[in-house]
């Protein structure tokens, strides 16, 4: 899950400035990839405006601009997989956690609200379901899961290894430009899948939203059959 954030000059200088992770796997063995295996969205313009929460927001991924914990300030409990990310992330949360995702570390029924912004691009595909149980384990019943992510275009170019989607995110009181750098999946990955997978884990679609190649979903975990 790891995170690489860039302000955006262009994307050459970008990744230049601050390289490409591999996988997990090769970590070590950082370096940026040639300009032709590289596919580039439009500027993604998001807009991210305050919410509803009461109590505790745990969120997914929250190093780097931790743009939730921007938002929502001492409700926010941060985990990022790496810690330089949250050592990184400004000012606002009440905690910042290194943790897994995919192995969460809290009691069963502990949030009412879960975010996960721009994360899990950045999760292989293949452990997104876990995440999902695990988030539903975590939350309150009639808890919310709040889900940003880009679209993953089917891209027909061979060479085409990786996708860099320049970001704006406009918050009530600010704006935030950067871009993030992340391998391809195989095929296409957007809102459909995540919907796929809310209705295996146990969620309930509550509302959507897509614009550009971004999506939002915003999930509930039931209350229990009386």
């Amino acid at each position: 899950m790891t995170k690489k954030r860039v302000t955006i000059l262009a994307i050459l200088a970008a990744l230049a400035a601050f390289g490409f992770a591999w996988p997990v796997a090769s970590q070590t063995q950082q370096k940026v990839p040639p300009p032709e295996a590289i596919w580039q969205a439009e500027r993604q313009n998001v807009p991210v405006g305050d919410f509803l929460a009461k109590g505790l927001i745990l969120d997914i991924g929250g190093g780097g601009e931790g743009v939730i914990g921007q938002l929502k300030g001492d409700q926010v409990i941060a985990i990022d997989l790496i810690k330089r990310e949250l050592q990184d992330a400004p000012v606002g949360p009440l905690l910042k956690i290194v943790m897994d995702a995919r192995d969460l570390k809290f009691l069963d029924n502990t949030f009412p609200t879960a975010t996960v912004f721009f994360t899990f691009m950045y999760i292989s595909s293949m452990d997104h379901e876990q995440v999902f149980r695990e988030l539903h384990r975590v939350l309150t019943p009639g808890g919310k899961l709040l889900i940003w992510d880009v679209i993953f275009p089917r891209i027909e170019d061979s060479r085409k290894k990786y996708a860099f989607f320049p970001f704006t995110f406009t918050l009530p009181d600010r704006k935030i430009n950067t871009g993030y750098g992340v391998l391809l999946p195989p095929g296409e990955q957007g809102l459909p899948h995540f919907e796929e997978l809310a209705k295996k884990t146990g969620f309930a679609v509550v509302s959507k939203k897509t614009a550009q190649e971004w999506f939002f979903l915003e999930l509930s975990k039931p209350e229990p059959a009386k």
